[in-house]
């Protein structure tokens, strides 16, 4: 028998007492891996609350972000893992607990001084810039700004005119053609079987100015979305989404994103590198341009490669020159008469 106090005694794990309480749970890192989520498209945001369209089922649920996840920003177009109740019925809520890997972005800063960048669209495949050709007049600088971002994001940009009855509509998209962007009418006279095509079954999301006649297009390709009044979303408690972010189902399949909240692109996020790549021809003539090079030609660079191309290549670095000139310049109104 071992001595008093319990010295020389053989201990084992049956003697370590146990703190009752908090103490007594291993702490782990490790997260749920909610291999039940279902996947959809977040179709509306709205003050903690997020739309989702389940890819299975097509039911609508709202949704609030899983704690595990943080700040992470979730916007219109992510593809999202939500747990929870998932039945769509009214006054249910379920958790977002996952976002997958996004294969596009719509990217801009508040201005080109504010290196934050704000996500606005993800997953888009193209960027319909609308903009009227008269009443009021274009925005050049806004088109090409809108470019840029469209560029940069992976998104393929498409300029869309209105109002083509006014004006004669092919000076302005002459001024694009160099960049291969496409140009398709949209005035309200004019069929949108051209604007159909091209939109049908893609993931669609829209930029333009007040007055260019962006919510009338939007309620032509889509009967139900009643834009110019405010569309109640769903989302939240009546609050009307005229200054918000949501995606609309088209008839033919695919999805309009209405981004109505966009007035500008800052573009403080992007370098002229970034530009000039997007084009095979002018990428591959860059890589012999000096160090610091802003590809702005002489005077700025004497020795920039871009000057030694010929042809459509040589016009299309004067194109992208003018879009250089729009990411140094905070003025979308610049280039207008």
């Amino acid at each position: 028998m071992g001595r008093r106090g319990g010295r020389g005694r053989d201990w084992d794990e049956s003697d370590v007492r146990i703190r009752p309480g908090k103490g007594s749970r291993p702490r782990t890192k490790d997260r749920p891996s909610h291999d039940d989520a279902q996947f959809g498209m977040v179709v509306s945001k709205d003050r903690g609350r997020w739309g989702v369209v389940l890819e299975s089922t097509g039911v609508h649920v709202t949704a609030m972000r899983a704690r595990e996840l943080g700040r992470t920003p979730i916007v219109v177009g992510d593809r999202v893992g939500v747990v929870g109740d998932t039945s769509g019925r009214k006054d249910t809520l379920a958790r977002i607990v996952k976002l997958a890997e996004r294969t596009s972005v719509l990217r801009r800063t508040a201005d080109d001084t504010d290196p934050y960048e704000r996500v606005v669209v993800a997953n888009a495949d193209q960027l319909l810039i609308v903009t009227a050709v008269a009443d009021p007049p274009p925005r050049a600088g806004f088109v090409e700004r809108a470019l840029i971002a469209a560029f940069v994001g992976g998104v393929e940009p498409v300029l869309c005119l209105t109002k083509s009855d006014l004006a004669d509509p092919e000076e302005f998209a002459a001024e694009f053609q160099d960049l291969n962007v496409k140009v398709v009418l949209a005035g309200v006279s004019e069929s949108l079987d051209a604007t159909r095509s091209i939109i049908d079954n893609k993931v669609t999301a829209l930029v333009g100015h007040s007055g260019v006649g962006k919510s009338t297009l939007v309620n032509r390709l889509v009967p139900n979305a009643q834009r110019e009044t405010g569309e109640v979303s769903g989302v939240g408690k009546g609050r009307h989404t005229s200054t918000q972010s949501v995606a609309l189902p088209l008839p033919n399949g695919g999805w309009i994103i209405d981004t109505p909240g966009i007035r500008s692109f800052g573009l403080a996020h992007v370098h002229p590198d970034t530009i000039v790549n997007v084009f095979d021809d002018l990428r591959d003539v860059a890589e012999n341009c000096p160090r610091g090079c802003t590809h702005m030609g002489p005077p700025a660079d004497p020795e920039c490669a871009l000057d030694t191309l010929e042809g459509a290549s040589a016009r299309r670095v004067r194109a992208v020159r003018v879009l250089l000139t729009a990411l140094r310049s905070n003025n979308e109104w610049e280039r207008e008469e």
